[in-house]
C-alpha cells in the first residue's frame, strides 16, 4: 500500500528535521524557522546568542528612537537588517516592550488596527545618552552578526521555486498510485542528490 507522507523522506536530513527547522514541514522555507539562537529568535543555523541579556532591550529602544515603531514593525525591520535568516520572536519583543514602558523609556504614540505604536520618551533618550557607549557597542555587534548570517539567506529565486514544486505537489491531478508515487519520490530524491552533491 503506498503512503504519499513518504515523499518527504526524499529531502536531506538538513530539510526534514536539522537546524533552524526541526520538526517543519520542510518548504516553510522562509527563514522563520525556530533556531538555534538561544535568545527566542526565529532563523536559520546553528550558533550562540544573536542578543546578550539586555541587548534586545538597547536595540529596540534604539529603534524606536529613530522613528515611533510598534513590535510588529520593529520585528520586521530587525527581520530585514539580518537578511531575513532571523528575527526575535513576539514572545521577546512584546515583554521587552511592556518593561521599557514601565520603566517610562517608551510611551504609547497611538493604535492603528491591532497594532499599538511606541514613542521614546525623554527619560528613554537620556537613558541612551548616558549608556551611549554601550549602546553604540551592542549595535555594532549586531551589525557584525547580521552581515555574518544574512550570507546563509537563501536566494528568493530558489525560495520562488521550493514553492512551486510544494505546489505541484499538493495540486498533483495524476492520482497516488504506486507507480506514480515511485516516479514523484525517484524526481525528489534524484533533485535531493542533486543539490546536496551526492
Amino acid at each position: 500500500m503506498f503512503h504519499p507522507h513518504r515523499m518527504w523522506a526524499a529531502w536531506p536530513a538538513w530539510m526534514a528535521g536539522r537546524g533552524g527547522h526541526r520538526g517543519r514541514d520542510p518548504f516553510d522555507m522562509d527563514g522563520r524557522g525556530r533556531g538555534g539562537f538561544g535568545d527566542g529568535g526565529r532563523g536559520f543555523g546553528r550558533g550562540g546568542r544573536v542578543f546578550g541579556p539586555g541587548d534586545l532591550r538597547l536595540v529596540l529602544l534604539a529603534l524606536i528612537a529613530e522613528r515611533p515603531s510598534s513590535g510588529y514593525e520593529l520585528i520586521k525591520e530587525l527581520e530585514q537588517r539580518f537578511g531575513g535568516v532571523y528575527a526575535p520572536s513576539p514572545g521577546s519583543v512584546y515583554p521587552t516592550l511592556t518593561l521599557l514602558e514601565e520603566q517610562g523609556h517608551i510611551r504609547a504614540a497611538g493604535v492603528e488596527g491591532a497594532k499599538r505604536s511606541f514613542e521614546i520618551t525623554d527619560e528613554g533618550r537620556a537613558f541612551l545618552q548616558e549608556n551611549r557607549p554601550m549602546v553604540d557597542a551592542v549595535l555594532h555587534r549586531m551589525n557584525i552578526t547580521a552581515q555574518s548570517m544574512s550570507g546563509r539567506a537563501m536566494p528568493g529565486s530558489v525560495h520562488q521555486a521550493m514553492h512551486t514544486l510544494r505546489a505541484a505537489l499538493v495540486f498533483h491531478s495524476r492520482g497516488w498510485d504506486e507507480a506514480e508515487t515511485r516516479r514523484v519520490l525517484d524526481v525528489l530524491e534524484k533533485a535531493a542528490r542533486d543539490i546536496s552533491g551526492g
